[in-house]
């Protein structure tokens, strides 16, 4: 049930909305008297064909040129988007190059590098460093929505909630847009708002100026509607983010959840296999795992979760974090031992994040430490996120303890929010409540 970048499954929308949402190819902002031309959204990427002729036209201007900081830097940032569009980690080496020959030309003042090396951080999934970066960034420049954004993202990551929530409102006080107003709305979808968030996410599609930023809003506000059992409207937002930007695969794979959920196994399939083709994202092999599960093709969803395995353990040589990852994926498709170890080498780093407190709590439960896992999966509910896995985890959870009545409100609960949140728990849950009475 997890992935890298996970959509609905370990991260809900709201975090693979944060993560996506990474600073990339944005520059530093100046004071609002001095201000230079806009940055470029840090919303979703634009087709990956287009990313990579701007990396050949860096490469060669720097060839020209190579005494130019400024674009190391941003060979670096696009180096980083273009490992999170293709899921090739190997990218990370030469984006932290790029930054350190950025700083190596221009070690004072350098707030864009600064940014760029947190941007990174934050894609391996190494919060503290992001955020000790991007907080010495602040102190060079405290007018850069970009940073601001950065540090959101960390501090939310890390668990750091109300902290975060001030850095978001620092970022829209900055510079309003898809990528201020987006995380907002994470904000708010984090704490149970769910018309506060769709409010503004409809903005961050509204101000939208491109295809791709215009996609990815509509396609969260469907990540919103799904999460929240309304199947119809997050098909309809799928289908209008494809519409935006046709290349816009978690559109696609949106609308393969939505016919898997209707009934259409095989269309949902063809749908999750072209997205795979395309970008073998751990999150989108994941998926196509499960429903192949579900389907009862044992041998074929196996083999998928092979690839996830081995492309983990690429993002891990490359000096990313994927234990929380890999904590729920070995809980729901693997060995309760590796869950229990990689979740709580991961709690070690993040005790305060509910996502960490919730892998960690379904690998206890996972383990037969179930006593140790209610007190986890209740405190994962602390600030009322509507996620239906949340609620799964802690009914089933709570079975195992014997406390049937809690158990039954929960699983009730993860099924009111979306009786199809996962095609392999959603029926689990329900025969798990069949069998409570």
């Amino acid at each position: 049930m997890t992935g890298w970048l996970r959509g609905t499954a370990l991260v809900g929308g709201v975090i693979a909305l944060a993560a996506g949402l990474l600073a990339v190819g944005a520059a530093v902002g100046s004071p609002p008297d001095k201000a230079a031309a806009p940055a470029a959204s840090a919303a979703p990427a634009a087709p990956s064909d287009p990313l990579a002729r701007s990396i050949a036209a860096l490469q060669k201007n720097l060839k020209r040129s190579p005494g130019n900081g400024r674009a190391w830097s941003d060979l670096g940032l696009a180096y980083v988007q273009e490992a999170r569009l293709t899921a090739d980690p190997t990218y990370y080496p030469k984006a932290e190059g790029a930054f350190a020959k950025s700083l190596a030309l221009s070690p004072d003042d350098n707030a864009t590098a600064l940014v760029g090396q947190a941007t990174l951080a934050s894609s391996r999934h190494d919060f503290p460093r992001a955020l000790a970066l991007v907080t010495g960034a602040l102190r060079l420049n405290d007018y850069s929505a970009t940073a601001y954004g950065v540090k959101a993202d960390a501090l939310t990551e890390l668990g750091r909630y109300d902290a975060a929530a001030a850095a978001v409102q620092r970022m829209l006080d900055l510079r309003p847009g898809v990528d201020s107003f987006a995380r907002g709305s994470y904000q708010r979808e984090l704490r149970g708002d769910v018309p506060g968030a769709r409010e503004l996410l409809q903005h961050a599609a509204d101000d939208a100026a491109s295809p791709a930023d215009k996609a990815f809003s509509l396609y969260y506000l469907g990540e919103l509607a799904w999460n929240n059992g309304d199947a119809a409207t997050a098909r309809r937002q799928y289908d209008a983010a494809l519409a935006a930007d046709p290349v816009y695969l978690p559109a696609e794979t949106g609308q393969a959840k939505a016919l898997a959920a209707a009934g259409d196994a095989t269309a949902a399939l063809s749908l999750y296999r072209d997205a795979v083709q395309q970008q073998p994202q751990p999150a989108y092999v994941i998926e196509l795992g499960e429903l192949l599960q579900a389907t009862g093709q044992t041998k074929a969803a196996q083999e998928q979760y092979d690839v996830v395995r081995a492309t983990e353990q690429l993002f891990a040589a490359q000096g990313a974090n994927v234990d929380l990852e890999l904590a729920l994926f070995e809980a729901d498709h693997g060995k309760p031992a590796d869950a229990l170890r990689y979740a709580t080498s991961a709690y070690r780093v993040r005790p305060d994040s509910i996502l960490t407190e919730d892998a960690y709590a379904w690998a206890l439960h996972r383990a037969g430490r179930d006593r140790e896992a209610l007190a986890q999966a209740r405190r994962a509910g602390r600030l009322g996120a509507r996620l239906p896995y949340l609620r799964y985890h802690l009914g089933v959870i709570e079975a195992a303890v014997g406390d049937t009545s809690g158990a039954r409100r929960d699983l009730r609960a993860a099924l009111s929010l979306n009786p199809s949140f996962n095609p392999l728990q959603a029926p689990a849950a329900r025969a798990l409540l069949k069998s409570l009475g």
